[in-house]
């Protein structure tokens, strides 16, 4: 009779624990949904597209390394930022947001959007430069060099990062910095950058570990 009332107990203490791992992964499954669905202000778009740009710099520039064994500036600007990934970042978040609640067609629809973003881009430039600033083609599935299944599948994991953990994360360090010092920043941050593209667009920066050496 003991022996049934201590396993009686111990289930009850088994299904308390059960009760409150559901409640608190359903509380916090919720607000990560909430947060996902945040409208972000103009300041916090533009700070999302420099961070993101500067941390797919950062990651090409790293992977570089670690391959080839050089610091090799990636992209077509001469600056610390890779435009498609500021813009596939804020892409994201903006247009993936009312989508927050099903994680599957986030992940499917950021493999779309960046793709897309990808595969333009690099038709775009290869009609302005005849030139590659990444190249696929010897991946099993890839589109003309462009996009491959790959690539599609770590934007389509780093899509779900960014809109369910990175954004609303920097989003509150942007808020707490200064409405002015955050209103210099976004325009310093713009000018740089607008006057990278110009001169990019004439001068493109290219070369070893940056183009691809075949046409």
């Amino acid at each position: 009779m003991k022996s049934e009332t201590g396993k009686e107990r111990e289930a009850e203490k088994m299904l308390q624990k059960y009760m409150m791992a559901k409640e608190f992964y359903t509380t916090e499954k919720a607000e990560l949904i909430s947060q996902s669905m945040h409208r972000y202000s103009l300041s916090s778009c533009l700070l999302f597209f420099f961070t993101f740009s500067f941390a797919g710099w950062l990651w090409e520039v790293l992977l570089h390394v670690f391959t080839d064994h050089a610091v090799v500036n990636r992209g077509v600007l001469y600056g610390p930022w890779l435009p498609s990934w500021g813009f596939g970042g804020v892409l994201i978040v903006l247009l993936l947001g009312r989508f927050a609640r099903h994680p599957h067609q986030v992940f499917l629809m950021t493999m779309l959007v960046a793709g897309t973003l990808e595969y333009v881009t690099g038709s775009v430039l290869w009609k302005l430069y005849g030139m590659r600033w990444w190249d696929y083609r010897d991946s099993l599935i890839n589109l003309k060099g462009f996009v491959c299944l790959e690539g599609l599948l770590l934007f389509g994991t780093g899509g779900l990062a960014i809109l369910y953990v990175a954004a609303p994360a920097l989003n509150r360090r942007y808020k707490k910095l200064p409405d002015t010092f955050r209103f210099a920043l976004c325009v310093l941050l713009f000018l740089f950058f607008a006057a990278d593209v110009v001169f990019s667009l004439l001068h493109p920066n290219a070369g070893f570990g940056v183009t691809a050496p075949r046409p």
